[in-house]
């Protein structure tokens, strides 16, 4: 069935979803920890200036994706190609400088950098995202420039790393539970940013187990299960009938 979105048309057909002027292609990949295997035939793609929420329970593949895009995580077989270009084969750093930017959930900020050092950080030249862009999205960060990242609140550092992840100038941005052990005010605060970057020339895989802050953003919705994906539909389509992704939530 083909389901109309802001970025274009997507058709399914079998197991692949195809994305009219998709950005990232992902088909059919394995991944391992050691001998387990972590994701059975992952397959889906991510359309230009669009935002994919990717939801399932804890341990279903959802970090496992992303640090296999990011090259963290080695891909067994199967494809993941970015722009014309396979990146599945390529070491996380050359992943990186072909547009590609990862935001863990663990936040990671470097405790002995200032914010301003740690949103920097990887900022490359001609990127449009630079500090007062940053700040712009961000305001609540304006006084804290001189700070350590380790003295932020954990919704501070949230937005600093999100920063940190926009200053290189990525085409698409890879975002690890964002909303995780945030106060709603400060989840508020986050989603209005992310909202506003849907603005931008920009792509955004969403990794979420709040399932409602989720379809708040996302175009359309990527439902992962003990490593295999067993649902896609759009945005649209999850507000309208949750219980279809909340059964493999366990939210009743």
């Amino acid at each position: 069935m083909a389901v109309r979105t802001t970025f274009g048309r997507t058709a399914t057909f079998g197991r692949l979803t195809l994305v009219d002027n998709a950005l990232l292609e992902i088909d059919g990949i394995d991944a391992f920890y050691g001998r387990s295997q972590a994701l059975f035939g992952v397959t889906f793609s991510v359309g230009r200036n669009e935002v994919v929420a990717v939801v399932g329970r804890n341990g279903a593949g959802k970090t496992t994706t992303l640090r296999s895009i990011m090259g963290l995580t080695r891909v067994r077989t199967g494809t993941i190609s970015f722009g014309s270009s396979r990146i599945d084969r390529l070491k996380a750093h050359q992943i990186a400088r072909a547009g590609i930017s990862y935001v863990p959930e663990t936040r990671d900020p470097f405790s002995l950098l200032t914010v301003e050092e740690n949103i920097m950080l990887g900022y490359r030249s001609g990127s449009p995202y630079d500090l007062k862009r940053v700040v712009e999205w961000f305001p609540d960060l304006a006084g804290l420039m001189h700070r350590r990242g380790s003295e932020l609140s954990g919704g501070q550092q949230q937005m600093m790393v999100i920063g940190r992840g926009l200053t290189p100038g990525p085409r698409l941005l890879l975002l690890d539970e964002p909303s995780q052990g945030l106060a709603p005010v400060i989840v508020k605060k986050v989603g209005e940013t992310l909202s506003a970057l849907r603005k931008e020339d920009l792509s955004v895989i969403l990794v979420e187990q709040n399932l409602e802050f989720a379809l708040s953003l996302a175009d359309r919705v990527v439902v992962l299960e003990n490593g295999s994906v067993v649902d896609q539909l759009s945005a649209a389509e999850g507000r309208q009938s949750p219980e279809r992704i909340e059964r493999y939530l366990g939210i009743h």
